[in-house]
């Protein structure tokens, strides 16, 4: 387990009870799915700090400040995947660190950079590992962790999900996450595809500080935040609201009702942000543009 001590640089203790797990501590699958839909319940997703023009810190101890201390900020995906493989680990898990090229509405997926954090967990005596991601900002991500295996449908806390090989390009399959029903026009949609060869932490210090402050990166020109409700997905991009809706419709089934209304000023965005999204944005941020 992880050092609970207050100047730990990871607390897994703190981490348990901000998102509000009160279940079991082992490597277990049952573990494993709980304490990330736990997370994706409690922890928002947001960019504040790359719209304001800095790259948010990966350290632990920061992570920890904001994310688990801080209450009510979030973060985006390197901060939520690294801190949940923090958790993870502490737990007893052996957590590989993957990138993902984010290929939702892409034409051909070479042409989308792998920006995208995603991670693989080992759970003790089963033999395959499972894809968990709690950082993906869209309304096609990962409730609960999936096995890494292909052509197979699961459904994690409501949603569905599958993993399948797209044409392999290199000595290493590459997989691709869809989901169905997470757009209006349903069926399968393609939400990324990755490899699985590690990455390290100096690789997402590179890619944090370009996606942070290329002033191309849709990331540092527009709010982007999202947060799981209890019926579905809410996300703020730009000046734009836009709530998901999903219901079962029958066997397998799940239809999707989507939202939409504009916001008109900073004051209405930042109310947004506090009571519909539960964070608090910093002092002197322009939020719209």
């Amino acid at each position: 387990m992880a050092d609970s001590a207050p100047n730990a640089p990871f607390d897994l203790d703190a981490y348990l009870g901000r998102i509000g797990w009160e279940g079991e501590r082992r490597p277990d699958a049952e573990t494993l799915s709980g304490v990330h839909l736990a997370h994706l319940r409690a922890v928002p997703f947001e960019n504040l700090d790359a719209l304001g023009g800095t790259a948010p810190s990966l350290d632990p101890a920061a992570l920890m400040a904001k994310l688990v201390h801080g209450r009510r900020r979030g973060g985006y995906c390197y901060e939520h995947n690294t801190l949940f493989a923090l958790a993870l680990e502490a737990l007893g898990f052996r957590v590989t660190r993957l990138t993902a090229r984010v290929v939702v509405g892409a034409d051909r997926f070479e042409d989308r950079p792998r920006t995208h954090m995603a991670l693989l967990a080992e759970v003790p005596g089963e033999p395959l590992p499972y894809l968990a991601d709690v950082g993906f900002g869209a309304a096609g991500s990962l409730l609960e962790p999936v096995p890494l295996t292909a052509d197979t449908e699961f459904h994690d806390a409501g949603r569905r999900h599958r993993l399948v090989h797209a044409p392999q390009r290199g000595p290493l399959e590459t997989w691709v996450l869809e989901a169905h029903g997470a757009s209006a026009e349903g069926g399968w949609q393609a939400q990324y595809a990755f490899t699985v060869e590690p990455f390290e932490q100096s690789d997402y210090e590179v890619i944090n500080w370009h996606i942070a402050t290329n002033p191309r990166s849709p990331f540092s020109r527009r709010p982007y935040v999202q947060r799981l409700t209890a019926d579905g997905h809410l996300l703020l991009d730009g000046d734009r609201v836009t709530a998901t809706r999903t219901e079962d419709v029958g066997p397998g089934r799940v239809r999707a009702t989507i939202e939409e209304r504009e916001l008109h000023d900073e004051a209405e965005a930042r109310r947004v942000l506090a009571e519909d999204f539960g964070i608090d944005a910093p002092g002197g941020l322009r939020l719209l543009g």
